[in-house]
């Protein structure tokens, strides 16, 4: 039997908490609450979840600053967190995504769109797996292996950075806007905001490093592209 995804409810509302946890089992998700950051903390360490539903304002520590731990920390670092909150204007959205979120959702809002958002985050935890390898100049990426390196580097990426990198990559030397980044990487931009793609984009840039990160420009007014004075080579697996 698949097991159901774990989903952590770090929230301090009661009511909100088990709203949440009954319309998540009922869809097949197996929920756990915490009501502020301590017990938020003793529940990841007991077990990691495949998502987090983190609430911004909580007794002791805030969302915001769990957010920023649990990325910095190795062992959950790519657990997808979806920030929830009362705080909607766009500056509280891009503190929230710069934090490490990977979503933003305000409340109040409906519980079909908060599954449709978790849905969505497990649907891009894991890369697709298309076999071959693509490569940019220097910079190389193995989809079958999930390995990036840049020259002799091996570089380390998070499952929505490498599905970006993997894009863009095989379409080198285009520009893309955010929407069609929004389309062609998440695949359900209805929900995601385009200014996500910028916070990616700052996160892929920091995992390449200071090299690598110069093959990705920003064309004002028109998107993103990786560029290189190497003519993109693709080689598949599967091709004779």
């Amino acid at each position: 039997m698949r097991q159901q995804p774990r989903v952590l409810i770090v929230e301090d509302e009661p009511a909100i908490a088990e709203l949440i946890a009954v319309n998540l089992r009922h869809n097949g998700f197996c929920p756990t609450w915490a009501m502020d950051s301590a017990s938020a903390q003793i529940e990841l360490d007991a077990v990691l979840p495949d998502v987090i539903l983190l609430d911004w304002m909580l007794p002791g520590e805030s969302g915001l600053v769990l957010a920023k731990r649990w990325r910095a920390h190795s062992r959950t670092k790519d657990v997808p967190i979806i920030m929830l909150t009362a705080r909607g204007d766009e500056q509280d959205r891009v503190s929230g995504l710069d934090a490490g979120a990977d979503d933003y959702i305000a409340k109040p809002f409906s519980t079909k769109e908060l599954l449709a958002r978790v849905r969505a985050v497990l649907r891009r935890r894991a890369p697709e797996q298309v076999g071959g390898v693509v490569a940019v100049g220097a910079l190389s990426l193995d989809a079958s292996t999930y390995r990036v390196t840049y020259g002799d580097e091996a570089l380390k990426l998070g499952p929505t950075e490498f599905k970006l990198l993997h894009y863009l990559m095989t379409h080198a030397e285009r520009v893309h806007s955010r929407a069609q980044l929004l389309d062609k990487v998440w695949g359900d931009h209805v929900f995601i905001e385009e200014r996500t793609v910028d916070v990616h984009v700052k996160r892929l840039r920091e995992a390449l490093g200071a090299t690598a990160s110069l093959m990705i420009e920003t064309v004002r007014g028109a998107g993103y592209r990786i560029t290189s004075q190497v003519t993109a080579v693709v080689k598949s697996k599967a091709s004779a």
